[in-house]
């Protein structure tokens, strides 16, 4: 009988640590997932802060047209924002380094009038999009060779094979654009890889997340921020920092052409001059989402919503019934503030 009660009172307290255990074990699960979602929400702290901008922006626009809310209107946002998207990861890359691609404009251009003509000549969609690509990775190499072979100023170079994009987007073709007639080709853009996710959207996320998680996760994206905040240092600690400028430039102009691919199946035409903004607006869209031009930060969530709240404003502008001129005036006015509390946040630092 002792026997028994001595028995029983150790299961019971085996039983009672047990109990303790697991709901030790719990807390320290729960502890271990709040402190994760705090350091993602410091980390991401100004990308969360343009996000709520973004929604703020758009409950602003639905009290003048209810429809900005609508799905419809909001799928039209997000297929409109998506080349922007792509051409601002690329261009992030090389604003995080220090250096600035003021061809990735005509790149867009270029490489759309070449897919366009390769269209045009007989070629599949796929085939013709390869070349567009490959125009693109040219252009980026170029830009790479002038700034790490002959230490050109990024900007300089850049601009020049600006330039030059621009101005053989409209030789090869005497100016004229090109109608893309192949009904499939809208599949790039509008088809659905996976069900119920536009490929627009899926393209978006794949390029946003790979970027972020390569810059995040792997020592190639530590060198790419390290060279951004101090290229000799970068040079004295072993990191081929030649290499790295010449491929943030190529991934800039493949994605420039990737964007001008997305865009092509979305519209269905190929023009000359279908670039001429994209420049300014995917340099302005790494600015808003947190960039320095100096170098060194940013990030590529904050790139792609940056892109996203450019989309927003410019469709906001359109529903709203404003003079489409004034655009350029409000997306100018929304880089300034993004620039002014990104200057008061370093100086409280």
């Amino acid at each position: 009988m002792a026997e028994t009660m001595i028995a029983g009172a150790r299961e019971k307290t085996m039983g009672g640590s047990m109990q303790t255990s697991a709901a030790e074990d719990s807390v320290a699960l729960e502890t271990q997932g709040a402190g994760a979602w705090r350091r993602i929400a410091s980390s991401y702290r100004s990308e969360m802060a343009l996000a709520i901008a973004i929604l703020l922006v758009e409950g602003v626009v639905s009290f003048w047209s209810p429809q900005a809310l609508s799905y419809g209107n909001i799928a039209n946002v997000a297929q409109a924002a998506a080349p922007l998207v792509i051409m601002a990861l690329g261009v992030l890359l090389v604003i995080i380094t220090s250096g600035i691609d003021l061809s990735v404009g005509s790149t867009f251009s270029l490489s759309g009038m070449v897919a366009g003509l390769a269209m045009s000549a007989g070629a599949s969609w796929p085939a013709a999009c390869l070349v567009g690509l490959g125009v693109g990775v040219a252009v980026g190499a170029v830009n790479g060779l002038l700034v790490t072979m002959l230490g050109l100023a990024p900007f300089v170079v850049t601009l020049i094979t600006y330039a030059v994009g621009a101005s053989l987007a409209f030789v090869i073709t005497d100016g004229h654009s090109i109608a893309l007639l192949d009904p499939s080709f809208y599949l790039l853009n509008g088809g659905h890889l996976i069900p119920g996710l536009g490929n627009y959207v899926l393209f978006c996320l794949i390029g946003t997340i790979a970027i972020e998680l390569g810059l995040c996760r792997l020592v190639i994206g530590r060198w790419v921020y390290a060279i951004g905040s101090n290229d000799r240092a970068s040079r004295l600690l072993g990191i081929p920092v030649n290499r790295i400028r010449l491929g943030v430039y190529v991934v800039a102009g493949l994605l420039a052409a990737f964007s001008s691919m997305l865009s092509l199946s979305y519209i269905s035409n190929s023009e000359a001059t279908s670039g001429a903004n994209m420049m300014l607006q995917a340099i302005a869209a790494c600015v808003i989402g947190g960039a320095s031009l100096f170098g060194g930060t940013g990030s590529a969530v904050g790139a792609a919503l940056g892109a996203v709240m450019i989309t927003v404003i410019q469709n906001g502008v359109n529903l709203i019934g404003v003079n489409s001129f004034w655009e350029g005036s409000v997306t100018g006015l929304v880089i300034l503030v993004a620039v002014l509390i990104d200057r008061l946040a370093k100086i409280r630092a």
